[in-house]
């Protein structure tokens, strides 16, 4: 293993073990509550799509006249990646995004979209992200999670969108979901049959192929240069730190329910 990568796992260790460990799990009872988490996840799950492709269109040619452009490797590596996340199979082998299958699951439990279709529609008819946010009664959770990750968009240095998308996105999701997909599976199946496949390809998916890819990515963009292991050691750690939040605000808004 690369050791600046023994480094930030090291560094983010503490930070991880809260997210892994939030009390939100254990207070996730009902299909309401449910409901809720989804309405908040949501947002992580649309804006890690534009991470995603943030970094594809750094580390590959996505204009005409077609020109190489940066690392063979980590032009391979990201655009596998984009593949998977982009253009998987839903539960019934229809192509799809996951953030397209993550809407379907929303719909099959009966979690409100309005929100989420509004600020994509904002979007899609030019309306910047940042106005789009603030335009709507979203939780200040959810807000800061998107805006940090729309700002490092914006400052555009491929190594720190690779740590983030490595250490505080991707090499997350098994840890924060196999003990909640198991559970709801047994309580639900037939409200969250599309959030459990969805979870379940997740983990599979990302848990496991994607993240040595990230991993990879990330250790390229980097190399040696000590300067770039700080910041993506740094914005990792301010991506898991937002995470924590988002899932506080979750459990926030689950305990302030009508008993």
């Amino acid at each position: 293993m690369n050791t600046y990568i023994d480094n930030i796992n090291q560094s983010i260790a503490p930070q991880k073990a809260l997210i892994v460990k939030h009390p939100l799990y254990a207070q996730i009872q009902t299909l309401e509550h449910v409901q809720i988490f989804m309405q908040h996840h949501v947002y992580a799950v649309w804006d890690f799509m534009s991470l995603l492709k943030s970094l594809q269109q750094n580390l590959t040619c996505t204009t005409t006249p077609w020109l190489p452009k940066g690392s063979a490797e980590t032009r391979f590596l990201i655009n596998e990646i984009v593949v998977g996340e982009e253009s998987d199979v839903d539960m019934h082998g229809i192509r799809k995004s996951h953030f397209e299958m993550y809407l379907d699951a929303m719909e099959q439990a009966g979690a409100d979209t309005t929100l989420i279709h509004r600020l994509i529609a904002s979007v899609r008819n030019g309306m910047a992200v940042e106005t789009a946010l603030e335009a709507l009664p979203l939780p200040v959770s959810v807000r800061k999670f998107v805006q940090f990750t729309f700002t490092q968009i914006a400052e555009n240095k491929p190594h720190v969108l690779s740590a983030i998308f490595t250490f505080g996105r991707e090499d997350l999701i098994p840890d924060m979901f196999m003990a909640l997909v198991n559970d709801l599976n047994q309580r639900f199946p037939k409200k969250i049959a599309a959030f459990k496949y969805y979870l379940d390809r997740h983990i599979e998916v990302d848990g496991d192929h994607h993240s040595h890819l990230a991993l990879q990515m990330t250790a390229e963009l980097c190399g040696n240069d000590e300067s770039k292991w700080e910041e993506a050691a740094q914005a990792s750690m301010e991506a898991l730190r937002l995470r924590n939040n988002l899932w506080t605000g979750v459990l926030e808004e689950i305990t302030q329910m009508p008993i």
